[in-house]
């Protein structure tokens, strides 16, 4: 079958490249299986690109992911480059690409898995048959805000300063995102800011119900300040369909929902740009986790995260909704088993290998297309 897809693989440093072997054997069976074969590349980014080249994303590996239908992102970083130029850090290379691709609109994924449920620092009863979404705003906002510094006042004291600015259309643009993703799912959209003190939050407000009232009225649209959103996470959060924020909020609100399930290596995440004239978005998938050195190369890591950011892109890039939903049932089905890495094990679980984890998932997906 000729390859209809075109996927650029960076699995990075440290747990990546393990991870990625397995994703690489799903990717190699839906190719002999189901009914869309990718055509792959695969490159170096982060500390491996630097140990090649002398930086951590080189021009032609950009090319290649500015070209590809979407990209598959590992990991980066490690100890080993601690003392490299800032620039030249391995982070720097997912930070480019994030940033030359375009990707403005974070996807932040929080779903329980009810084998996991004893994971949670929460009460099962609380955290049963929660799936939210997170969409963040990941280009402007505080972060990138200018001016900002650190100066010294007359009096000699010292003062740190950034600048929390958003544009109408960066506002508009995520908040699109989040309504056209809320109707595949439940129909409901939070929109979380700080309008009661922060001038861009009201901002933020007026310009997500402007864009609600246009184009978006079949959605339901509630507006909710941040801590209070932080509050309901934990309170309620089964409540929320999909959460959409800036760039401070959600860094915030997306790590205190990941813990809401118990285990970092379980949750993937996206990264889209904008549609150009063909519907085509540029995006980006990855694990939550990071690079993990003190496991690397021990065939410990969890590669779940990996193969769910998988069934991501399937999703978001290739509109493949029984694909994606295959590989997420096969990896709740493995669960129920008992089977688990070391991250996320339990009372009477048995603990396997990265590799034994991917043969599990192997023999699900054979088992559920038989």
């Amino acid at each position: 079958m000729a390859a209809n897809k075109s996927l650029l693989i960076l699995p990075g440093d440290g747990i990546g490249p393990e991870v990625m072997v397995q994703v690489r054997r799903v990717i190699e069976w839906f190719d002999q299986r189901r009914e869309v074969t990718f055509e792959v590349k695969e490159d170096l980014v982060g500390g491996a690109a630097y140990d090649a080249h002398g930086t951590p994303l080189t021009d032609e590996t950009l090319a290649d992911a500015m070209a590809a239908d979407a990209v598959l992102f590992g990991s980066v970083g490690g100890p080993k480059y601690d003392d490299a130029p800032r620039d030249l850090r391995p982070e720097m290379g997912l930070l480019r690409l994030r940033k030359e691709l375009d990707l403005f609109a974070n996807l932040r994924p929080a779903i329980t898995f009810d084998a996991l449920l004893d994971a949670s620092t929460l009460k099962e009863d609380v955290i049963r048959g929660l799936d939210l979404l997170i969409v963040r705003e990941s280009t402007g906002g505080v972060y990138f805000g200018t001016p900002r510094g650190i100066e010294t006042l007359p009096d000699g004291h010292r003062r740190g300063f950034d600048t929390q600015t958003y544009t109408d259309s960066e506002i508009r643009r995520v908040a699109a995102v989040a309504f056209d993703l809320a109707r595949q799912r439940r129909g409901k959209v939070t929109s979380v800011e700080k309008a009661n003190v922060m001038e861009s939050g009201v901002l933020w407000r007026e310009e997500v119900t402007k864009l609600h009232q246009e184009s978006f009225s079949d959605v339901e649209l509630g507006h909710m300040y941040a801590d209070n959103c932080a509050m309901q996470l934990v309170r309620a959060p089964t409540e929320f369909d999909v959460i959409v924020s800036d760039n401070l909020f959600g860094d915030i609100l997306s790590d205190c929902a990941a813990m809401l399930t118990g285990s970092l290596g379980m949750l993937p995440s996206a990264t889209l740009g904008a549609p150009d004239d063909s519907g085509r978005r540029r995006a980006l998938y990855e694990p939550v986790h990071g690079s993990a050195p003190d496991i690397a190369g021990k065939d410990m890591a969890n590669p779940l995260a990996c193969l769910l950011s998988f069934a991501m892109l399937l999703r978001y890039s290739f509109d493949l909704e029984e694909d994606a939903s295959l590989i997420e049932s096969s990896v709740r089905n493995v669960l129920k088993t008992g089977v688990r890495t070391s991250d996320i094990m339990g009372p009477g679980a048995a603990r396997v290998s990265t590799t034994v984890m991917g043969d599990a998932i192997m023999r699900e997906l054979d088992k559920q297309s038989a």
